[in-house]
């Protein structure tokens, strides 16, 4: 299995990293993809992954949450980093739009999305994209930029059958399932039965979003089996399958193998 999307340089960790990868190995995690949040949180994610070099695989983008009136010097400083380390990173993320707490920002969000989009475009990286109640705007963002040159996946996907249909018709996205389609009211596992495994690609999205039956507590990547389980169950096949294909599907998006 890949974790695509895991926060496990952030401080919630701390002083634990190695207990929490050595657990992950253990579960059957063979890689685990880093999203970055803002500047703050660049030294933490390159310190992780340079001390795991081939199984902490860093991305480097601005949260849409993390925006405030210094966004255009925070992606100045972000651009800078991949410029310099241009090899170093697996994709472009966490980026999007969140317009679930607070629309204050709206248009720098799409602004700052849009500018990330470039970036992927320009170092042909995919895009780890946050959009929460804000599909359509998303959507709307990549087809300006260019939706044929763009390739990633909606991480932690949490829309309806409607928002689902948007994303497979930008032909080169997938979705991201973390711990929701365990959760016991969740919709999930009925609006994601209307795509086929080929669009999906697992994630935890540690420490958020921590699955059933360990609702309530820290989430980690050792937990991404119990993500596969369900969708073994969901799609009806075996557990080996879903870990076969999710895998396959993770490395030819962030071109890992």
């Amino acid at each position: 299995m890949i974790d695509t999307h895991a926060h496990i340089y952030s401080k919630d960790f701390e002083n634990e990293y190695e207990e929490v990868i050595n657990r992950a190995r253990k579960a059957g995690v063979k890689k685990i993809l880093l999203p970055n949040i803002d500047t703050e949180s660049i030294n933490p994610l390159h310190k992780l992954a340079d001390k795991n070099p081939t199984y902490c695989l860093p991305m480097i983008g601005l949260h849409p949450t993390s925006l405030d009136t210094n966004w255009k010097a925070d992606l100045a400083l972000i651009k800078k980093f991949l410029v310099d380390n241009r090899d170093k990173y697996v994709g472009i993320g966490e980026i999007g739009m969140d317009l679930y707490w607070d629309k204050k920002y709206a248009v720098e969000q799409k602004l700052a999305f849009e500018e990330q989009l470039r970036w992927a475009i320009e170092y042909d990286l995919p895009v780890s994209i946050h959009s929460r109640n804000a599909v359509q705007e998303v959507v709307r963002s990549i087809k300006n930029i260019g939706a044929e040159s763009l390739r990633g996946v909606f991480h932690g996907f949490g829309g309806d059958t409607n928002d689902l249909r948007k994303i497979i018709e930008l032909k080169n996205f997938k979705i991201g399932v973390n711990g929701v389609i365990t959760f016991k009211n969740s919709t999930m596992p009925t609006v994601l039965k209307e795509v086929d495994l080929s669009y999906i690609i697992l994630e935890t999205d540690s420490p958020y979003l921590t699955p059933a039956p360990y609702r309530g507590k820290r989430n980690e990547p050792s937990y991404l089996p119990l993500v596969a389980t369900k969708l073994s169950e969901m799609y009806n096949m075996s557990i080996e399958e879903v870990i076969e294909t999710t895998t396959q599907n993770a490395n030819k998006l962030f071109r890992l193998a």
